[in-house]
């Protein structure tokens, strides 16, 4: 739809002198052009109802009259988030809730409007899902802490954070704000939506579902408290969503500030740390956001653990039976490794990225011998091995995988051959 036809659908309402002063910013046109550009940017599945990011526009430019209506009459009803599960690291899911497109629509005009009315009283050690802050810089302020001599971390993890949000305590924070009943009354709404279970609607009595706009700014309003607590007590910390790291100087305070922090976490936020998840230890033996730090000097090293997991996904792409073409699987790994490049690209300590280089090269030869199959032997002789190199491989009784790592495959399929086809490099060379 062309963009002025698309303000028009939006705007051809006035503005209703009965709308409260913050719902009427929510259905500002400006505010709405906006939150519509962003949803559809993020794209991503329909809700339950079936309708596409793409379908949007044109049913708004049908529906938004009758729609703004019933947002300002306060009688518009959304409707439940389809519940899918996403695959976690550890062989467990976690819970998503997907919106319908509409929905995500409202709540993306409502979270724009929150986040400014917020914004100036976010606490600045708060990093996450807000402007012109990132997780690198979350990472750079642990890291920064560690080099000033505090050694030690107080790792919380708050135990289904998403899901147990209570209620109550989130409207009261709001109104903290003057945010007014109109616009209160449609945020507890989407809290109260519900959720779509295999065709079953299940109520939703605590918690804000992960997977629409408004969630992360409803959990920085939430943990805004604890960023402040953590404040006034003196600490050290940063936080990103519902992952905090403090820096303390020892473990015997570092212990103290665990019990006294997991009390207040709670008897007054009334959520729960996780035992299994947090610890205090020293912050080479945890993890931050994908990171850790190295044993001397605190450099940025990428976890283990996140290493292990690009190497799961570059697993599943070079696997056996796709029978892919060179040129389309290096395709698909250069989008893999560019975009974990891109995030993960500030890390200092750099052997392990070379190690996952030569292994990535590796998967591509181990690849390429299996796909060629009894024309392995022309196929090495064609590439310069000699015909000893190539007749011993072809001939062995090793697996491709060994095979892989011979100096027929590295002189067959060299370095220069994967540059030449776009492969990119996580180490600096």
């Amino acid at each position: 739809m062309p963009r002025d036809e698309l303000a028009a659908g939006l705007s051809r309402q006035p503005e209703s002198i009965h709308t409260s002063a913050l719902l009427a910013h929510v259905l500002d046109r400006v505010n709405l052009q906006r939150a519509l550009k962003q949803v559809r940017q993020n794209k991503g599945a329909p809700g339950i109802d079936g309708m596409t990011v793409d379908e949007l526009p044109d049913h708004l430019k049908h529906h938004w009259l009758e729609i703004r209506a019933q947002l300002e009459a306060g009688t518009y009803r959304p409707q439940p988030v389809k519940r899918v599960e996403i695959p976690k690291p550890d062989g467990k899911t976690r819970p998503l809730g997907i919106p319908t497109v509409l929905d995500r629509f409202i709540q993306q005009a409502i979270a724009q409007v929150i986040s400014a009315q917020w914004e100036p009283h976010f606490h600045r050690h708060s990093y996450g899902f807000r402007p012109q802050r990132s997780a690198h810089q979350a990472v750079r302020e642990v890291q920064a802490n560690i080099r000033a001599g505090y050694g030690w971390v107080v790792d919380m993890d708050l135990q289904a954070f998403f899901d147990r949000v209570n209620h109550d305590r989130l409207v009261t924070r709001l109104k903290q704000r003057g945010i007014d009943t109109d616009l209160l009354r449609l945020i507890n709404r989407y809290l109260k939506a519900g959720v779509s279970v295999a065709g079953n609607i299940e109520a939703t009595t605590m918690g804000v579902p992960q997977g629409g706009p408004l969630s992360p700014v409803l959990a920085n309003v939430v943990l805004d408290e604890l960023d402040w607590e953590l404040d006034r007590r003196g600490h050290r910390f940063a936080r990103y969503a519902d992952d905090c790291n403090i820096l303390v100087r020892s473990r015997r305070a570092g212990e103290r500030v665990m019990a006294s922090v997991t009390r207040y976490v709670s008897d007054t936020l009334r959520l729960t740390v996780n035992p299994l998840k947090s610890a205090v230890d020293r912050p080479m033996n945890r993890k931050f956001l994908g990171f850790t730090v190295s044993r001397n000097g605190a450099r940025l090293k990428v976890a283990d653990k996140t290493l292990e997991k690009l190497k799961d996904r570059v697993r599943e792409l070079t696997r056996r039976t796709r029978g892919t073409g060179i040129g389309a699987l290096v395709a698909e790994l250069r989008e893999t490794l560019l975009g974990w490049k891109a995030y993960f690209g500030i890390a200092e300590v750099l052997s392990p990225l070379r190690e996952i280089d030569k292994w990535v090269r590796r998967k591509l030869r181990c690849y390429l011998w299996k796909q060629w199959g009894p024309a392995g032997y022309r196929e090495l002789r064609k590439r310069g091995v000699s015909v000893r190199e190539a007749w011993n491989t072809s001939k062995s009784a090793h697996g491709p995988w060994r095979l892989s790592k011979t100096p027929a495959l590295a002189i067959a399929l060299p370095l220069a051959f994967f540059e030449t086809m776009g492969l990119p490099s996580l180490a600096p060379r």
